[in-house]
């Protein structure tokens, strides 16, 4: 059971469970021997490996495999989600983490293999449950709200920077004066080490704080502009863009 700084309220059984987290509650980093999902059924979650961060908002599902190392954050009060797939199933979704969609049928799985009353479900109800949910995973498409996890001191310094103040709207020569690289290294570095440009990076960044700030309550104008947006149409077309859905609609 994750024992982070905020400590959950949890009920669990061998197949998944729940964990109902205050905002800011972080499990210890933890490793399993089955792959799992995680689902926000409130809330907002991070899950974080080595490999960087994956941002799981409510229309979105995560997925660990066995093995990796990995920490989970709560931002606004999350009521999370997790089912463990045996590994015949597991085989059948990627060998790496992954966030995926979450189709409304997936949704009422992933409540219904962690609500309880559980030992009132056969495990032959249970496993056809799990079944379907991992052919509707295969079925979606891959929809990641991901922050790779720079190595380059230079990266990690502009980074650093834009993590403490997402608003920040230097551009990227800017950035780069001040950590003594051009412009052109950078772009370099952000396409070869994060597979993204700068600015499909900072998008991602600036969505995922925004996400943290909508969990925590503040309207779409306060948002916009904390997140280094001039207006909030300019937010509501980029968040509807990545989310799929409008800030007003996601915070109902």
């Amino acid at each position: 059971m994750p024992i982070g700084r905020h400590s959950p309220t949890s009920r669990l059984w061998p197949g998944g469970g729940a964990h109902l987290w205050p905002s800011g509650g972080t499990s210890e980093a933890q490793v399993h021997p089955r792959g799992h999902l995680v689902y926000a059924a409130r809330g907002v979650l991070s899950v974080h490996t080595k490999d960087g961060t994956s941002i799981v908002p409510a229309n979105r599902v995560g997925w660990t495999p066995a093995g990796f190392t990995h920490y989970h954050r709560a931002h606004g009060d999350t009521d999370m989600r997790i089912v463990f797939l045996p590994a015949a199933l597991a085989r059948l979704v990627p060998a790496r983490p992954a966030v995926f969609g979450v189709s409304g049928l997936a949704r009422e799985i992933l409540l219904a293999l962690t609500e309880p009353p559980h030992d009132a479900r056969d495990r032959a109800a249970t496993a056809r449950l799990r079944r379907v949910l991992v052919d509707e995973l295969r079925e979606a498409r891959e929809q990641p709200l991901r922050l790779p996890e720079p190595r380059d001191d230079r990266l990690r310094a502009v980074a650093r920077r834009l993590y403490e103040n997402p608003g920040d709207t230097t551009p990227l020569a800017g950035l780069g004066r001040s950590i003594g690289a051009s412009p052109r290294t950078l772009s370099r570095l952000f396409h070869d080490e994060l597979g993204m440009t700068f600015y499909e990076w900072r998008t991602q960044l600036r969505i995922y704080h925004a996400l943290v700030l909508l969990a925590d309550g503040h309207d779409t104008t306060h948002v916009a502009h904390a997140c280094g947006w001039a207006n909030p149409s300019g937010f509501i077309a980029a968040f509807s863009g990545v989310i799929g859905t409008t800030p007003g609609r996601y915070r109902l």
